[in-house]
């Protein structure tokens, strides 16, 4: 059962979340960093309530195998990441290229 008091712990490891992080130009990459060293402070519940983060569900298309559901929060000004919860983990999966393209519509 995941406990939403818990603090995030962070899963960077998919292939092509890490290609797409550090293919960013440096300021953007920096943000990034940014983004994911705040994350790993929050607890669960002020993850799904930051505001600048947005946590948002995509419910525009459908999960790989597997996961309930694919989510996408804001990780720099321009981009936002698709990720999914897995116990107290936050696992990411993609920077998008653009906010359509998170929700796949590109």
């Amino acid at each position: 059962m995941a406990n939403d008091e818990a603090t995030v712990r962070l899963d960077l490891n998919n292939p092509v979340f890490q290609e797409h992080l550090l293919m960013l130009q440096k300021a953007e990459r920096h943000a990034a960093m940014t983004t994911l060293n705040k994350i790993r402070q929050l607890t669960w519940n002020q993850l799904y309530c930051d505001q600048g983060l947005k946590w948002e569900k995509i419910s525009s298309i459908k999960p790989p195998p597997g996961l309930d559901a694919v989510y996408s929060l804001r990780i720099s000004r321009a981009r936002r990441a698709t990720a999914h919860r897995d116990g107290d983990f936050i696992r990411f999966l993609t920077i998008a290229p653009d906010h359509d393209a998170t929700y796949g519509k590109a």
